[in-house]
């Protein structure tokens, strides 16, 4: 038999060619023939609900592009904002920054908490022996719990770049009965202006020998709501409340200036206020504080940068 050839279509080719074209475009593109025209309509749904609703292409552009509104109304007729445009608060030297409830007088009796036997550094010349303890009315549920706080402070005092970098300083937690040297206490915001002096009429912490014994005072309303230099990092901040004030114990009455703009604080700096020397030396003329604008970065540790020992 002999095979045709270059005679026309062959008898495939002249079904194709008769085949309706939706039925050859189905077989063709299989799934994304009817994708195609699913996608059209939305499409068009799209164009014509921008149409109908311009506020909504408006909101759909990314917050500070240029022609993005930073508000524009809801559905339910209330202004819808970008909450990056909301303006910040400030926070001035005499306030608490905002946070939490915390108790403005207690009973000015205390609880011991935590487990005695933590210590610390070679206290070739001082080792401090401390017992932890919260004015009751204080409910510390809201930051951790009693055990929290101790634990808090245990680990702070034993901490490298704490004070025990000074091979001159040690720590040894006990308990009350052991007579310790030193009483960390978590006080009532009142009962921290009794032993503290409110002279500047500002929430802040203390050591004091008001009560008789050396006592680190921390105030509740700071331990709370912490300080607007550290930028609500409550954890540096606390860990800066107890080198500072324990600092005092072990004997650095003075305070200390930032030394240059950018620098890490020295932990004697009063950084629960501010970390510039201008502005504290408007608070308190007669202290340390030059009237100059230098300005440190907050620092919670008295070595920072500890030495390898």
């Amino acid at each position: 038999m002999t095979h045709r050839q270059g005679l026309g279509p062959t008898l495939g080719e002249d079904v194709e060619a008769r085949e309706p074209f939706l039925q050859r475009f189905v077989r063709e593109y299989g799934w994304r023939a009817y994708a195609i025209p699913v996608l059209s309509v939305i499409t068009l749904l799209v164009a014509a609900n921008v149409v109908a609703n311009p506020d909504d292409a408006a909101l759909a552009a990314p917050a500070g592009q240029e022609g993005a509104p930073h508000e524009a109304a809801g559905h339910d007729g209330e202004p819808v904002r970008d909450p990056a445009q909301l303006p910040e608060g400030s926070v001035g030297l005499n306030d608490l920054p905002p946070g939490g409830p915390y108790t403005e007088a207690g009973t000015r009796t205390y609880r011991e908490v935590g487990a005695p036997g933590a210590k610390a550094g070679k206290g070739e010349e001082l080792t401090l022996r401390y017992v932890v303890e919260v004015e009751e009315g204080i409910d510390a549920v809201q930051f951790g719990g009693d055990d929290a706080l101790s634990a808090l402070v245990d680990a702070t005092l034993a901490d490298p770049r704490g004070w025990t970098n000074d091979p001159r300083f040690g720590f040894e937690h006990v308990t009350g009965s052991e007579n310790p040297d030193l009483r960390i206490r978590l006080t009532s915001a009142a009962t921290t202006r009794e032993n503290c002096g409110g002279d500047l009429g500002l929430e802040t912490s203390c050591r004091s020998m008001a009560t008789g014994e050396s006592t680190v005072v921390l105030n509740e309303a700071r331990w709370v709501r912490g300080a607007a230099p550290f930028e609500g990092d409550l954890g540096r901040y606390r860990q800066y409340l107890i080198n500072h004030e324990v600092g005092h114990a072990l004997g650095f009455a003075a305070h200390v200036a930032c030394p240059a703009d950018g620098e890490l604080a020295p932990i004697m700096m009063q950084q629960t206020l501010s970390l510039n020397n201008a502005e504290l030396h408007g608070l308190d003329p007669e202290e340390v504080y030059p009237d100059t604008p230098e300005t440190c970065r907050a620092n919670p540790w008295p070595y920072p940068r500890p030495a390898v020992l």
